[in-house]
């Protein structure tokens, strides 16, 4: 299982709007999320910066397996608007490198 951490931003006076869209995800969405390996999907949001934590078995093939999916296109289309930058859900990145962690020095 990996654990990659990730960071979107919002547009500015897109918090509120944000925050209420994504208290939850359509059903289906979830279903596919779950169905790419994706165990968990945490969020928090400072200001308009968001941290994504993300618990997947493989987060490039799940990026793959979602960037043609109608399901996860039709959310992109709600959320995208609210971001600074568009998710192309290329599957070329690794999220943010890890540097450290305690259970990985003991």
């Amino acid at each position: 299982m990996q654990r990659i951490l990730s960071r979107t931003r919002l547009r500015a006076g897109r918090e509120h709007e944000y925050d209420q869209t994504h208290a939850t995800i359509p059903p289906e969405l979830a279903e596919r999320l779950r169905g790419a390996g994706v165990a968990n999907w945490s969020i928090w949001r400072d200001g308009q910066d968001l941290v994504h934590l993300i618990e997947v078995e493989d987060y490039r093939a799940m990026r793959r397996s979602l960037a043609d999916d109608p399901v996860n296109a039709a959310w992109q289309d709600v959320i995208n608007p609210l971001l600074e930058a568009d998710d192309d859900y290329s599957g070329n990145d690794d999220g943010v490198p890890l540097v450290w962690t305690l259970e990985g020095q003991a």
